[in-house]
């Protein structure tokens, strides 16, 4: 279902192109103070534009609503903590060591700690 909505999705999105460079300007700008609005707005039909204004929007709807459906499809109840796989890589190999100084005392694990391991933050404002 999920592979169905990215095609229909992208589908939309092409159609969207197509609708969005099918229209003619609208005026405005600076080709209307040169003497190109009077041809464009000569030449134009006025229902084509309308067709295409609303096709614009439609497509445009559809496209945000199946965007919000495919995130909402993504089971989000997998209570997972590590969020991107380039968090996994830098846990599995930790901090690169630094070079040893004579007489420094090393300080341990240098990895980075979880979640749990995190301490809570005190507001010690008050």
């Amino acid at each position: 279902m999920y592979i169905a909505l990215i095609s229909i999705i992208l589908f939309i999105c092409v159609l969207l192109i197509l609708v969005v460079l099918a229209q003619n300007p609208k005026g405005g700008g600076l080709s209307s103070q040169f003497g190109g609005g009077g041809a464009s707005q000569l030449m134009g039909v006025k229902r084509t534009g309308d067709l295409l204004e609303k096709l614009t929007w439609g497509f445009a709807i559809a496209l945000v609503v199946l965007t919000l459906g495919t995130h909402m499809m993504i089971d989000s109840s997998t209570d997972t903590t590590i969020r991107s796989v380039n968090e996994e890589r830098a846990r599995q190999m930790g901090t690169p060591a630094a070079p040893a100084l004579p007489g420094a005392e090393s300080e341990g694990d240098m990895s980075i700690p979880d979640a749990a391991e995190i301490p809570t933050m005190t507001d010690t404002a008050q």
